[in-house]
C-alpha cells in the first residue's frame, strides 16, 4: 500500500521535516510512484487533480494481512489487516454481509464526520484487530491514518520533497522516498490533517515527537510518544448545534 499527499493536504508533523544527519535523497511523488510501481504489475492506482495518490498491490502479502481498496461517496481508504469484530460492525453501521474491513472504515468515518457527535478516538476504539488505513475524504480535501495499539499491521510515514506526506506498509519505499526522513507510524494512534496526531488510547495527553541525538548533537531520527505528563482538555462548543466532532484541543498549563 501507498498514499502520497501533498502539504496542503496532509500537513505532516513538523518533526518529520526535521534535517537529520545523513538523510539523503528527497524523492519527488513521480519518482515514489515509479518506485512503487516496479514489479508491482498488479497495482491499483487513484491518482488525484493535484498530483497526489494512493496505490495498492497485493505483492508480498501475509495472508494473516491482506490489503483491499474501497472507494465510497468519494472517500478513498487502503486497508491492511483485519478486524476480529467485522460482523458486529457491519450490523451497528447496517452494512451488507460482504462489507470488507475497508468499507466498515469507510462508514464509521461518514457517520464520525456526519452524525456523531463524539471524538474520533471513541470511534477507532471499536476497531478490534490488526490494522493499518489511509482514509482520504476528497470533497472535505481531508486526511485519516490510523493503527492498532499494538502495532500488529505496519505503517510507516515520512516526508518527501516539497513536503509530501509519505505512507506505506513497506518502509523501504518509505525510506526511497524521504531518505532517514521517515519513521513507524505510532502504535494506538490516529492522524487527521486538520488535528494533527492522537493517541486514541491517551486522547487527552499530547502526542511528541522525541528527536535522537548522536554524540555530535545532529538529529537522527524521530519517534512519537504518547506524553503522559502534558495534559489536554477540550472546550466543547455551547449551544443547540453544539458538535464534539468538531472540539477544540488546547494545552493544559499544568
Amino acid at each position: 500500500m501507498l498514499a502520497v499527499f501533498g502539504s496542503t493536504i496532509a500537513n505532516p508533523p513538523q518533526e518529520l521535516s526535521l534535517p537529520f544527519k545523513g538523510s539523503g535523497s528527497l524523492r519527488t511523488k513521480e519518482e515514489v510512484a515509479g518506485f512503487f510501481e516496479l514489479g508491482r504489475v498488479d497495482s491499483t492506482w487513484y491518482k488525484f487533480s493535484n498530483g497526489d495518490f494512493m496505490a495498492l498491490s497485493h505483492k508480498d502479502e501475509y495472508a494473516t494481512c491482506p490489503r483491499c481498496i474501497v472507494v465510497m461517496d468519494d472517500i478513498f481508504c487502503i486497508f491492511n489487516g483485519y478486524l476480529h469484530n467485522t460482523c458486529h460492525l457491519r450490523r451497528s453501521y447496517g452494512l451488507s454481509k460482504q462489507a470488507n474491513e475497508a468499507m466498515v472504515v469507510v462508514e464509521a468515518y461518514k457517520v464520525l464526520r456526519d452524525r456523531a457527535p463524539y471524538p474520533a478516538d471513541q470511534v477507532i476504539k471499536e476497531l478490534d484487530g490488526k490494522f493499518s488505513f489511509v482514509l482520504f475524504d476528497a470533497k472535505a480535501t481531508k486526511l485519516f491514518i490510523a493503527r492498532d495499539r499494538d502495532g500488529a499491521a505496519q505503517l510507516h510515514w515520512g516526508v518527501a520533497a516539497n513536503g509530501c506526506l509519505v505512507c506505506s506498509d513497506d518502509p523501504e519505499i518509505v525510506k526511497y522516498g524521504c531518505g532517514n526522513r521517515y519513521t513507524p507510524f505510532p502504535p494506538g494512534c490516529l492522524y487527521k490533517s486538520e488535528e494533527g496526531l492522537i493517541s486514541f488510547d491517551h486522547p487527552l495527553n499530547k502526542v511528541r515527537g522525541a528527536v535522537r541525538e548522536d554524540d555530535e548533537g545532529y538529529s537522527t531520527a524521530v519517534i512519537f510518544q504518547v506524553d503522559l505528563f502534558t495534559r489536554l482538555y477540550s472546550i466543547p462548543r455551547t449551544g443547540s448545534d453544539a458538535n464534539w466532532s468538531g472540539v477544540t484541543v488546547v494545552e493544559s498549563e499544568s
